[in-house]
C-alpha cells in the first residue's frame, strides 16, 4: 500500500510517521509513505497556494494550479486514488477503511483555508472525504486518521490479526467491553471476579452483557 500526502505543512505527516506501527510498518515496507510540499509546484516566486475567492467571501480558497501540478505529478508516475479530506465529504467509517485498503495508491490532498477551487475537484479528485462532523484547520489530521486507520487492515502491521476482529467497529454491531489488568486489585477496586475465573463461555456470556454501547446523537 502506498500513500502520497499533498500538504503545505508535509513535516506534519512526517513526524507522525516516526511513531508507532504507522513507523514499523514503513520499516518493513508493508506501507510507503510519501508528502509532497504544495508550495514547490508554484510558478510563483512567493510560492502562493491561495487567494481571494471570486464573487467575495470569508477566507481564501486553495489555487488550481498547484494542485493541477502536484497531483498530476504524483498520478504520472503511480496511478492511484486521488483523495479530497473535506468537511462536505463521505464519512470516513470501518466500511470506508475496508474499502480504502484495497486500494493499492491512495493520494491525499490535505485543504486548508476555506475549501479548494471546484475545478480541482471536478477534473482530479475521485472522492471526497470526512472524518466527522466538525471542523480542522487543514487536512493533515484526516490524513493521519486515515494513514492509520487503513494500515492496520494491512496484513502484518498488527502483530496479532485476531485483534482486528474484536475492534468495535470491525462487524456491525460490535461494540467494546470494559477491559481489566494487573493488579488484581487498586484502590479497593477488583477486577471482576468473573475474568479470573478461567470460565472462557462465563466469560463471553459476561462481556456480552457488559458491552459499551455507542451514544448516538
Amino acid at each position: 500500500m502506498k500513500f502520497s500526502i499533498i500538504s503545505i505543512f508535509p513535516d506534519i505527516i512526517k513526524s507522525f510517521a516516526k511513531y508507532g506501527l504507522v513507523s514499523k510498518a514503513i520499516e518493513e515496507n508493508i506501507i510507503q509513505l510519501d508528502t509532497y510540499d504544495l508550495r514547490i509546484f508554484t510558478r510563483d516566486k512567493h510560492k502562493k497556494v491561495d487567494d481571494r475567492p471570486f464573487a467575495g467571501g470569508a477566507g481564501m480558497v486553495m489555487m488550481p494550479e498547484p494542485l493541477f501540478n502536484a497531483i498530476e505529478h504524483v498520478t504520472q508516475k503511480n496511478k492511484g486514488k486521488v483523495i479530497l479530506f473535506s468537511a462536505y465529504g463521505n464519512l470516513l467509517n470501518q466500511n470506508k477503511i475496508k474499502e480504502l485498503a484495497q486500494e493499492q495508491h491512495l493520494i491525499c490532498i490535505c485543504g486548508r483555508y476555506e475549501g479548494v477551487d471546484q475545478r480541482v475537484i471536478d477534473t482530479l479528485v475521485d472522492e471526497e472525504i470526512s472524518i466527522g462532523e466538525y471542523v480542522l484547520m487543514g487536512g493533515e489530521v484526516a490524513a493521519e486518521v486515515l494513514i492509520e486507520s487503513v494500515s492496520r487492515m494491512l496484513a502484518g502491521v498488527v502483530g496479532n490479526p485476531r485483534s482486528l476482529e474484536t475492534d468495535s467497529f470491525f462487524h456491525p454491531d460490535q461494540y467494546a467491553f470494559p477491559q481489566y489488568t494487573q493488579p488484581r486489585e487498586i484502590r479497593g477496586l477488583k477486577v471482576p471476579e468473573i475474568l479470573l475465573s478461567g470460565n472462557h463461555k462465563e466469560i463471553d456470556s459476561w462481556r456480552k452483557k457488559n458491552q459499551k454501547k455507542r451514544e448516538k446523537s
